[in-house]
Order: C-alpha cells, then structure tokens, then sequence
C-alpha cells in the first residue's frame, strides 16, 4: 500500500497541538488506499509543544518528532520534515488548526491525474492586513517568477516525495512555498488547485506578519531571483549550443 507522509511544522502551538494530532490520527487514509506517517517538526518552541508532541508519539508508532534546538524558519521546518519523510506522497498542513484534515481526502485521488494538489483557501480568516501582505506578495511572485497560483503561501499541499528527493531546496523562511512552486513547475510537473475551508486560529500566535520574517523572505525572494535567473540563462546557452544543425546568421548588409 502506498504511503503519505503528513509534515505538520510547530512553533509554541502547545494550546492546540494535541487536538490537532488526534484530529490527524484519526483520518481515515487507508480506506482511499494509503497508510500514512506523520512528522511534527518542533521549530525550536519555547513552550511545551515538543513535549507534548514526543508524550503522544510513545503511544502512537506512525506518529514521529523532529527537534530544532532553536527557531529555524518555517521553510526550515518543512524542509526537515521533508527529508524525515518515507512516503510515495508528502503532504503538508500547519499545526494552528486553521485547516480541517478531513479535506485531504479530496486531494488523495487527484493525484491520479495530476502530480500535485494545492489548497487554497476559502474565505480566509485572518486579519485585513494578512490578507493585504499575502494580496502583495502573491501579485509580486508573479511578476518576479512567474508563479500564478490562485493562494501561493496556502499551507495545505500534496506533492510527490521524489520531488523532494531530486531537488534541493535553498530557502529556510517564508518563500519556501515561492521555491516548491518555481521549482515544481520548471521541471515540467502539473498540478490541480482545490479550495479548502480556513477557520479561525485556535492558539498560540501567527508569526508570519512579523518584520523580522518579512525581511527574511524578501530577501531571499531577491537572492534567489538573481541566481534562479542567472541559472535559467545558463541553461538556455547550453541548450542552444548543444543544438545540431544551428549556426548563428549574419544579417546581410544592403
């Protein structure tokens, strides 16, 4: 059978995280043909979320924990559960309780016809100026690579876990999603958007209007648009070259 691999990152989510997991746990994933894992990665919390997490990993096997000894970076806690992940498939979600599991039974069977599945969300609950920043960002993702998805930071995906396998991911903050999509794409991969339901937060805090993680992410967003596109011309050169038959004309002068 196989298996999806279910990457939840956590950062002082100790008021919900449990409920959380039972609400995961509790998914049905075999009866759509799948066995599943699910890998918390503790980003360095200050408050009891990773001891939480590791007391209800003892009673459940599927269940595994990743520690960052310190705050790392969204995309960092992606990445290492990435790379713990053993399944055909791996699935992301935040661990605040904004999503509803139960919609990644709609997700399981598109992959059939496509390699991934992107949420995005539905009547969004968080606040105007969230909504403003992501509003902003997504139209500058756009611009800058190309990337024209309907909720690009949507934290409700499913994607092939050799993906991850082949392609290494450089960002560690807040354009993680940003570099999965450009990458994604580039490489010739399809995928399917799908709406799901957004609730309102149920603890701890929202970091991702925090200055200090939006400089973070536009300066990775610039760094790596001058290196991506400086690669992509690369490329573009070798191709051309490694061409048979094509040989530059020079115009005829009159």
């Amino acid at each position: 059978m196989p298996k999806v691999s279910i990457v939840v990152p956590a950062y002082n989510e100790e008021a919900f995280i449990s409920t959380l997991l039972d609400l995961v746990l509790s998914v049905d994933t075999e009866s759509l043909g799948f066995s599943k894992e699910i890998i918390v990665v503790d980003d360095g919390s200050q408050d009891s979320s990773g001891e939480i997490v590791d007391t209800m990993s003892k009673t459940h096997p599927c269940l595994k924990v990743i520690h960052h000894p310190v705050n790392m970076g969204y995309g960092a806690a992606l990445v290492s559960g990435f790379e713990a992940a053993s399944g055909d498939l791996t699935f992301f979600m935040d661990s605040d309780g904004q999503f509803d599991i139960h919609d990644l039974a709609r997700f399981l069977p598109l992959i059939e016809e496509y390699d991934a599945v992107l949420g995005y969300r539905i009547d969004r609950q968080d606040t105007w100026m969230r909504k403003v920043n992501a509003w902003g960002w997504k139209i500058l993702v756009g611009l800058v690579f190309g990337i024209h998805v309907r909720d690009v930071d949507c934290a409700f995906k499913l994607y092939p876990t050799s993906f991850f396998r082949e392609y290494k991911l450089e960002t560690r903050g807040a354009m993680i999603n940003t570099e999965i999509l450009y990458k994604f794409t580039r490489a010739g991969n399809t995928y399917t958007q799908v709406g799901v339901r957004h609730l309102p937060r149920h603890g701890g805090r929202a970091t991702g209007a925090k200055p200090s993680v939006i400089l973070r992410a536009f300066r990775e967003l610039f760094v790596c648009a001058i290196k991506w596109h400086r690669e992509e011309k690369h490329l573009e050169k070798i191709a051309r070259h490694e061409k048979p038959g094509l040989r530059q004309v020079k115009p005829s002068e009159e």
